[in-house]
């Protein structure tokens, strides 16, 4: 397998080696592709992301990416994902028994547009910027939903109480999921965020709009603990890219504290993607291990570095057969 890798900006620099580390031990002979993309890029060659850097990714099968810290006027996020048609964005979360809250589900979120296409208007005063909700990408989305892994309930979150365009939304995700016999009901956004804090237990899968998404994902990283725990995908029809949501956290950068555990789980959701099922089982598992030991970092309250978070899972993964 052919996996391009950007450790990008920050704290990126830190928690990705420890996925390097993991993918030599599971894979037959994995093939890195270094690609070089950032604001630390943009500050030396006056771009974050080039042509160039696209077609070395397009070498590769998939990618795993760190953290890139914005630069003005260009984000190398939102280029990936529409040079790569990555159309879904995936983000599970988990509690692990760190907070109060009891939370096992799975975020699907609208990746291309939304209000973040890019279609804007700004004069001295007025801005207006474009909502796009094609049929085209919703049916995929819900489609692309409807067939994940473990599904039993799909919760449409929506405002279509207020906005035409999540009417349309809401009636496309419901007919293709009626048309793939899954099982779902609907929920206005403001319902989802308050429903997420009293009665998380409502939700397995939340379908929604690409900024409702980015929203309600932060909050659930929240009640599971930290950022520093929460991976993504962004999947296309033929490509994907693996990234914790975490951003570069330039505050606590080059300490040591960085926590891994969110990058080591989007390697277990690329391993997932790549249809290495056991092993992206052997890498949730001694995540969990290592959590439930109490080797965490100070973002969840614990005292253990980024080092020595990456060798307790290492360790534990030793532990099984990976053969």
């Amino acid at each position: 397998m052919k996996i391009a890798v950007a450790q990008g900006d920050g704290v990126g620099k830190e928690v990705i080696p420890p996925c390097i580390e993991i993918l030599n031990l599971l894979l037959n002979d994995p093939e890195f592709i270094d690609v070089d993309i950032g604001y630390a890029k943009w500050a030396r060659e006056g771009a974050p992301i080039t042509d160039s850097d696209i077609d070395l990714i397009k070498q590769a099968d998939c990618m795993l990416l760190g953290a890139v810290t914005s630069a003005p006027g260009s984000s190398v996020v939102v280029r990936l994902r529409r040079a790569f048609d990555l159309f879904a964005n995936l983000r599970p979360f988990r509690s692990y028994d760190l907070t109060p809250y009891e939370l096992n589900l799975t975020i699907i979120r609208e990746n291309l547009e939304g209000l973040y296409a890019g279609i804007e208007e700004i004069s001295d005063d007025v801005a207006v910027t474009k909502r796009v909700i094609s049929r085209y990408n919703t049916e995929r989305l819900a489609a692309f939903a409807s067939t994940s892994q473990n599904v039993k309930k799909i919760t449409i979150v929506h405002k279509a109480n207020v906005l035409k365009a999540d009417v349309f939304f809401r009636d496309v995700c419901k007919r293709v999921l009626q048309e793939h016999h899954v099982s779902f009901d609907e929920m206005y956004v403001d319902t989802a965020a308050y429903n997420l804090i009293r009665h998380p237990e409502l939700f397995d899968h939340i379908l929604t709009s690409n900024l409702f998404g980015d929203i309600l994902s932060d909050e659930a990283a929240a009640l599971t603990g930290g950022l520093g725990l929460c991976p993504s995908a962004n999947i296309g029809p033929n490509f994907a890219i693996f990234e914790p949501i975490h951003g570069s956290a330039p505050n606590i950068a080059g300490r040591g504290i960085a926590n891994p555990v969110g990058a080591i789980l989007s390697v277990r959701m690329l391993l997932e993607w790549a249809g290495e099922h056991s092993k992206a089982k052997l890498v949730d598992t001694s995540v969990k291990k290592t959590i439930e030991k109490g080797v965490i970092t100070p973002d969840l309250g614990g005292t253990s570095s980024t080092e020595e978070v990456t060798r307790e899972i290492i360790r534990s993964l030793w532990l099984y057969d990976f053969s």
